[in-house]
C-alpha cells in the first residue's frame, strides 16, 4: 500500500493573470497517493480516493474551497462539493507530471485563465 502525501502548490508568476510575482498566499493542498517516482498512482487512488481531498486557499474567502481529486481515464481534475465552489477544474496533464518540490502544474480555472502554481512541498499526509 502506497502512502498517501500531502502536496501543496502555490501560485507562481503569472504576469498575464495579474501575478507577476505569483502569490504563495494562493494554492491548492492536495492529499494523493505517489508511486515512488512522485506520480499520481492511479490503483492506489482508486483504493483510497475518499481520502485524496483538495483545499483552495487564498486571501480571498470567496475563493477558498475544498472538495476532491477525482479521476476519468488520463485526466485528472478537483472535483468540488458545493455549487457556489465552482466547476470541476482540470489539473493540465497530472498523469504526466512528477509531482516533486519545485515542478510546475498548470490548473485550469474555468471561469478564468489557466494557471501556473509551484509544488512548494511534499510531505507525508497525516491522518
Amino acid at each position: 500500500m502506497i502512502a498517501l502525501k500531502r502536496i501543496t502548490l502555490r501560485l507562481a508568476r503569472n504576469p498575464e493573470a495579474g501575478f507577476p510575482d505569483g502569490d504563495q498566499h494562493r494554492g491548492y493542498t492536495i492529499v494523493a497517493p505517489l508511486d515512488p517516482d512522485g506520480r499520481l498512482d492511479v490503483d492506489a487512488w482508486r483504493a483510497e480516493r475518499k481520502k485524496c481531498t483538495v483545499i483552495r486557499f487564498s486571501p480571498d474567502a470567496d475563493e477558498r474551497a475544498d472538495g476532491w481529486l477525482t479521476h476519468h481515464g488520463s485526466h485528472w481534475s478537483i472535483r468540488y462539493d458545493e455549487a457556489d465552489e465552482g466547476p470541476d477544474e482540470p489539473l493540465f496533464r497530472l498523469s504526466e507530471h512528477k509531482l516533486v518540490a519545485g515542478e510546475y502544474v498548470s490548473v485550469a480555472d474555468p471561469d478564468g485563465p489557466t494557471l501556473v502554481y509551484r509544488i512548494a512541498d511534499v510531505v507525508p499526509a497525516t491522518a
